[in-house]
């Protein structure tokens, strides 16, 4: 793969340091679970499958000890993959092999995804996209950049329309440089600009990733994405949802009961030591919101596509396929 996230080299874990990204391409070696749960919770590695991925190399690390499983789980509440990830190497006898499986599965459930959704993309059509779901988030290829890239692959013609993604700017510095990386037509502009270009016609459909999704099809990914839903369904736009069925929690009845995870003021009175709100000033910086299932148009799965998703055809997904 041209952009690889995740290495693991036997006694140590290389993760791919997003925080770096694009001025400078370097790896963060970690030997400890520690390590580890400290690169997730810091956003060296995000994205949920790629967090889920992280998280079961982790417990290798950690040699299996309870301690390493309480730290990891410790390291970000949203993204369920994380638990995904922790309660199979719970099960697993040889802790190593169920790490390098888990990695291989997600790539080839990421390739799966892509093909069922390419067929919803037409040729020549603008996509915009939120924060970051490619090669990035995942083990390698992405989940609603995969549907991109399979549509490139297929010989069609695609550009992205990304978003920035205030306020810790994934689109704007990850998705983009994935995009030039791989020669893919993008056009990256503030959050605050997409129903503006919606409302010109500029925009054909919208392709997001998720962290969560409930057994009613209640969507949580990154903080902005319910906005773009309703925006979406005013100028009569798809709004499809790409997520490996790692992401999928039937735990949860809906997306009311998704945990949103607050993170840090600094992130939005400004960023890498430059801060541009004046201080005493209040801050809230949820890390993502709730899109109810009505408004998505299609769940896109490696089993395939669920149109107008709702608990029964997530319920028939989980346990049959489509």
């Amino acid at each position: 793969m041209a952009i690889e996230p995740l290495r693991w080299r036997g006694d140590a874990l290389e993760l791919l340091d997003q925080r770096r990204l694009p001025e400078e391409t370097a790896y963060l070696r970690c030997t400890s679970a520690a390590a580890v749960a400290a690169a997730i919770r810091d956003m060296v590695v995000r994205g949920a499958p790629a967090i889920g991925c992280a998280a079961a190399f982790g417990v290798v690390l950690g040699k299996g000890e309870e301690n390493a499983y309480a730290l990891l789980a410790q390291s970000r509440p949203t993204a369920v993959n994380l638990f995904w990830a922790l309660a199979r190497m719970r099960k697993a006898a040889d802790l190593e092999a169920e790490a390098r499986a888990i990695l291989a599965e997600d790539i080839a459930a990421n390739r799966a995804l892509g093909a069922h959704g390419a067929p919803l993309v037409p040729d020549g059509a603008r996509v915009m996209t939120h924060c970051n779901a490619g090669a990035l988030a995942t083990a390698g290829y992405g989940t609603a950049l995969g549907v991109i890239r399979a549509v490139r692959d297929s010989g069609r013609r695609v550009s992205v329309i990304v978003n920035e993604t205030r306020p810790y700017l994934q689109g704007a510095r990850l998705t983009a440089w994935e995009l030039v990386q791989e020669n893919i037509p993008a056009t990256l502009i503030t959050d605050g600009m997409a129903g503006h270009l919606m409302s010109r016609g500029e925009v054909d459909l919208l392709i997001v990733g998720a962290d969560r999704v409930a057994a009613n099809g209640d969507v949580a990914n990154k903080i902005g994405t319910y906005a773009l839903a309703v925006l979406a369904r005013r100028h009569q736009l798809p709004f499809y949802v790409a997520a490996p069925l790692s992401t999928f929690d039937l735990h949860l009845a809906d997306g009311s009961q998704i945990p949103i995870e607050e993170r840090p003021p600094e992130e939005v009175t400004g960023y890498r030591g430059v801060r541009w709100a004046p201080p005493g000033i209040a801050v809230r910086n949820p890390a993502f919101d709730v899109t109810p299932a009505a408004l998505v148009s299609a769940l896109i799965c490696e089993r395939g596509v669920i149109l107008q998703p709702d608990r029964a055809r997530v319920q028939a997904l989980m346990s049959t396929g489509v």
